[in-house]
């Protein structure tokens, strides 16, 4: 039996390196048994080694403007399936590229899955935010079907449209311990924090704020592109003058960020916006003590039994929760082994992508 094609759009490549990539490759991982996938793609994100299946990689040319790039991407992605591609489905990932999706729409069925609103992050001036509000009108009125990752981002956009939002949670994927496990040994007397992009919405100011008014000696490791803010990086510099800090940098690896992130003293996690964020779910997967900020999208997936929490946006209980957390190392060991029980039970890829195959299935 021949197998349905899907085009997918908004990854920007494979292997992945960032939140919603991880989400697609992870759908794409447990469907392309059933499914002929090809991933559109461009060549600052994508790998030419990364092998899986069948699966395709369609890969363009980085745009020469940078903050051009991702923007020329759609448009080059929404040409290519209409003129030259021949799929039965696609599935766009982002509201930032719907502005493409009344094009597609000429020519195919698309599901959307929106992973954030990025008009929340402030490093964006009005008139791109103003844009991403217009793609969230069009990404509602023209996707065949509209999904989103969180039910704090569910419960936005409902209030604003009477078109059914389709929430599918993100998820992890188990199979990572075992080679995990099998990395070097042995744990660190260190903080660690981890983003994609380390920019204000990651409150890492506000945790070094803390670390300071706690006059903490330890170490703190942070991961993460910390250039994505000039005015901000110098920021962060600024506070870390006189704390144990290394920065890592991007660590694309997953297997060595987790096994980093297992061997941790305590993982802090302190945004002050997510939608559902995979950094979090994944080191809840390796069992580490976490400290997360009280936001909607933390709290909407755990609770007090299985994650100590602190007031969102409040470096002052960001520093009580701090010396909690180590006072109580028992207690937040207890919470662990119970956020890792509810992702096994409710929270695996293997569970969640058979919802995206629902989908698919209905449109095809």
């Amino acid at each position: 039996m021949n197998k349905k094609t899907i085009a997918v759009i908004g990854l920007k490549g494979l292997p992945a390196f960032g939140g919603a990539a991880t989400v697609g490759q992870n759908i794409i991982d447990q469907l392309n048994q059933s499914f002929k996938f090809t991933v559109f793609a461009v060549d600052s994100h994508a790998s030419t080694s990364y092998k899986l299946g069948d699966v395709k990689q369609h890969i363009f040319k980085s745009f020469p403007i940078k903050k051009l790039n991702i923007f020329i991407y759609y448009i080059r992605c929404c040409l290519f399936v209409i003129f030259k591609g021949d799929y039965d489905l696609i599935h766009l990932h982002h509201t930032d590229g719907a502005f493409i999706l009344p094009f597609l729409r000429l020519k195919y069925k698309v599901v959307l899955t929106s992973h954030a609103r990025p008009q929340d992050n402030s490093k964006w001036p009005w008139y791109v935010k103003l844009f991403f509000k217009f793609n969230e009108i069009v990404a509602i009125n023209f996707a065949s079907v509209f999904t989103v990752v969180s039910k704090p981002l569910q419960e936005t956009y409902k209030r604003n449209t009477t078109k059914e939002i389709k929430y599918i949670p993100n998820g992890i994927n188990l199979s990572l311990l075992a080679d995990i496990d099998l990395m070097p040994k042995g744990t660190e007397d260190c903080i660690v924090f981890a983003a994609g992009r380390i920019i204000p919405l990651k409150g890492l100011h506000l945790l070094l704020e803390a670390l300071n008014k706690l006059e903490y000696k330890g170490c703190l490791k942070v991961v993460g592109n910390l250039d994505q803010m000039p005015s901000y990086k110098n920021e962060i510099l600024g506070l870390a003058k006189d704390l144990n800090i290394e920065f890592l940098g991007l660590v694309k690896d997953k297997l060595k960020l987790l096994c980093l992130i297992k061997r941790a003293r305590l993982f802090v996690f302190p945004s002050l916006t997510e939608a559902m964020s995979i950094m979090l779910l994944e080191a809840a997967m390796v069992r580490v003590p976490i400290l997360c900020s009280d936001i909607p999208a933390n709290t909407a997936v755990f609770t007090e039994d299985e994650l100590t929490f602190f007031k969102s946006n409040n470096m002052a209980d960001l520093g009580v929760k701090i010396q909690y957390c180590f006072n109580h190392k028992r207690e937040t060991m207890s919470k662990t082994n119970n956020a890792f029980t509810k992702l096994k039970n409710d929270y695996t890829w293997g569970q969640i992508s058979l919802e995206y195959r629902s989908v698919y299935n209905i449109l095809l």
